[in-house]
């Protein structure tokens, strides 16, 4: 069957194109009666409007590409799902990318604005220099995710990671933990929300009377859950005391759950353990994970309130977005008042 067009429809209706393009876009001053007979010949002709021409007759395509460098990761998938669907609120479809935390899938990206296929993108880079990313965003409505410095004048949504790990230290030295481990730091090169997470970890440490110690920062090799049960399973079978612990993301923390298991451990009697995230795996775990937990929502509205602004035309100066948190209390870092109220034995 021959593609449906705007003219088949405009005759079925008895009006002009003009009318039925008008409908198509949802253009206000339709009256209702006029609106209801060429919406009658659109549902019986099955007419769906064709995408590139209007892309092509008014520079849009209203579709935005989200891009993460894996898509394995829970806390990147979760985020991708409320994007989506705060995207369809506001009348958008969305790409979903995996960059494969290369520089030639972050270039990749870019260049979809380049070619007409989207608007704008948001990006998670982790690559891409600040110096390769301001060659390639020119022209580009384009906003970042996540902390690493960024070019001037970009946009740019993140949570504030310092005062978060400050946060969740802080809580578990409200129940009364003193020996307080991080893990999660990489081997090789560290990353930005790396760095920041364990500066707020060492500021509240000190914040308290307590020494920063390295021996208290764990590695970890694979950034998966098996690879921080390994890295902590052999920091406990070399010696290493504590009785509490921060995790880089809620995949360590389901590892060290395992490896504090393993030897005998319990969670959260002999180590407090938070994560990072709050991805829905840590509801699920045996005790549920105490998280960190961003607000994913605010994330996604802040990032698409700056693009939607950049495509719109605005020229204004470079904006940074620190959305807000909280520590989401379950039972391997249960509530103080509730560990102060519970009878002994």
């Amino acid at each position: 069957m021959d593609r449906v067009t705007l003219r088949d429809v405009a005759e079925r209706a008895g009006v002009s194109m003009k009318t039925v393009s008008n409908v198509v876009r949802d253009y206000e001053h339709v009256s209702p009666r006029m609106r209801q007979r060429v919406q009658a010949a659109i549902d019986e002709l099955g007419y769906r409007p064709n995408l590139r021409g209007r892309s092509l007759a008014t520079g849009r395509s209203r579709m935005l590409s989200l891009a993460f460098p894996d898509l394995r990761w829970p806390y990147f998938a979760e985020l991708a799902h409320v994007f989506a669907s705060v995207c369809s609120e506001r009348g958008y479809r969305l790409l979903i990318e995996e960059t494969g935390a290369t520089a030639d899938g972050e270039l990749a990206v870019l260049r979809d604005r380049e070619l007409g296929i989207v608007d704008g993108v948001i990006l998670h880079p982790q690559c891409l220099t600040a110096a390769e990313l301001e060659e390639h965003r020119r022209g580009t409505p384009l906003v970042f995710l996540g902390e690493d410095p960024q070019p001037a004048g970009s946009d740019q949504v993140a949570i504030d990671n310092v005062a978060a790990a400050g946060d969740a230290v802080d809580h578990l030295l409200r129940l009364g933990r003193r020996r307080i481990v991080f893990l999660g730091q990489e081997r090789d090169a560290m990353s930005r929300t790396s760095e920041l997470r364990i500066e707020g970890y060492r500021i509240a440490l000190e914040r308290a009377g307590l020494p920063f110690d390295e021996g208290l920062l764990v590695e970890r090799g694979e950034g998966d859950a098996l690879g921080s049960e390994a890295a902590m399973g052999a920091a406990l079978d070399a010696g290493l005391r504590l009785d509490g612990l921060l995790c880089r993301d809620d995949a360590a923390a389901i590892g060290a759950l395992r490896a504090l298991k393993a030897r005998g451990l319990e969670v959260p009697g002999d180590v407090a353990v938070v994560g990072w995230d709050a991805t829905i795996l840590t509801a699920s775990t045996i005790p549920a994970i105490t998280s960190v937990a961003p607000d994913t929502r605010a994330i996604a509205d802040g990032a698409l309130d700056l693009l939607l602004e950049r495509i719109e035309g605005a020229d204004v100066p470079g904006r940074h977005v620190t959305v807000g948190y909280r520590i989401l209390v379950r039972e391997s870092a249960p509530d103080p008042a509730r560990v102060a109220a519970t009878p002994p034995g």
